[in-house]
């Protein structure tokens, strides 16, 4: 008997809409599971998390502050994932966007805050940019793989900020602390109204809403979308790979790099160690998740801040550790990209079948 894996050929109109959907249910009821297993109350469990991250304006700030980054990330990862580029990179892409806009902050602080935090921000997206494209021209010109370069280099940008805090910009007022000294007001990120939420929260609004302009109203964006489609077609139609490789990794470090910015003129006003809990690496949860649609990655990374921050109040209200959240970030991963493959693909049994079998099932068979 013949069992093969075989592409839908006209997926189902509700298939953006369900497969996150069921993908979310899925691992919440398989976190339940574990929470049930540890000795928890599933329910409550949920319900703590739930009020920790929107049950309150408190709550709602930080889960928007949390929120910021993973958007910027997301619509970094996202746009490169658009090609099948595999972009890991987003955390080193961060720490050095974060490292050029505090160089900015400490070395050339102006008096006009519109200037330093545009010098800041235009620092952070070509730092991110470059530290994005480097992978790009490799896998461009010499094939290499891009998931092992992007990732090898997220530990170069990290130990970087480390040499940094602890060595020539290290605070001398700050006795043992790795951190640079405090930047000046006007390096500082505004807040909106009365709230702890900062700027970077409408610079990623801003940034969403040109992705999707960029993306879908735009010929470089028919031309990425045509190839992480269909490689062999875009290269029929003359549309100049290399290229575009190079200019969806920069774009998308750019991204990830004003993430950085936003992080240190928004939140802490200085470059200091551990700067990110991780979530360039949250982020590619984050794309997933949304479908790699720019207004989506919107409420997957509100949903995945009010994680991180439910997770912290689950540790202080039930004493549960703080990596549940990890744990549900995986499981949704899981899910996700198994739901992509349940209403991409189908599997026949038996007959002969005029499609093209799964290139998966090639491999695995």
């Amino acid at each position: 008997m013949k069992i093969s894996i075989e592409k839908r050929v006209e997926p189902s109109p509700l298939t953006p809409y369900l497969s996150p959907l069921v993908s979310l249910a899925l691992a919440l009821i398989v976190c339940a599971v574990i929470f049930k297993a540890a000795g928890a109350n599933p329910f409550k469990a949920y319900r703590e998390m739930f009020m920790g991250a929107f049950g309150s304006d408190f709550a709602i700030e930080a889960t928007l502050i949390k929120a910021t980054p993973l958007i910027l990330c997301g619509l970094g990862v996202a746009a490169a994932f658009r090609m099948q580029l595999w972009n890991i990179g987003a955390e080193g892409q961060l720490y050095v966007g974060a490292i050029a806009a505090s160089w900015v902050a400490l070395n050339y602080g102006f008096n006009q805050p519109l200037i330093s935090l545009g010098l800041m921000f235009l620092a952070a997206a070509l730092a991110g940019g470059i530290w994005g494209m480097i992978p790009g021209i490799l896998k461009a010109f010499r094939g290499s793989n891009e998931v092992i370069t992007t990732l090898m280099m997220n530990y170069i940008a990290i130990f970087l900020t480390s040499y940094l805090v602890y060595g020539p910009w290290k605070d001398p007022t700050g006795y043992s602390v790795p951190m640079t000294a405090l930047f000046n007001r006007n390096s500082w990120l505004p807040k909106i109204f009365d709230t702890s939420v900062h700027g970077g929260i409408i610079i990623a609004l801003i940034l969403v809403v040109l992705s999707w302009i960029l993306f879908y109203k735009t010929r470089w964006g028919y031309e990425i979308r045509v190839s992480g489609a269909n490689e062999k077609a875009a290269a029929y139609s003359g549309m100049n790979a290399a290229k575009n490789i190079i200019l969806v990794m920069f774009f998308s470090g750019a991204l990830a790099g004003i993430a950085g910015m936003s992080e240190t003129a928004g939140i802490q006003h200085r470059l200091q160690q551990g700067l990110s809990p991780g979530y360039g690496y949250t982020a590619i949860i984050v794309a997933w998740l949304a479908r790699l649609h720019p207004a989506a990655v919107v409420v997957s990374a509100i949903l995945f801040g009010g994680l991180l921050v439910g997770g912290d109040q689950l540790q202080i209200s039930m004493s549960m550790p703080v990596s549940v959240s990890n744990i549900l970030q995986g499981l949704i991963l899981f899910f996700v990209l198994g739901g992509e493959i349940l209403f991409s693909y189908k599997i026949k049994i038996g007959g002969k079948s005029g499609h093209q079998p799964c290139p998966a099932a090639k491999e695995n068979a």
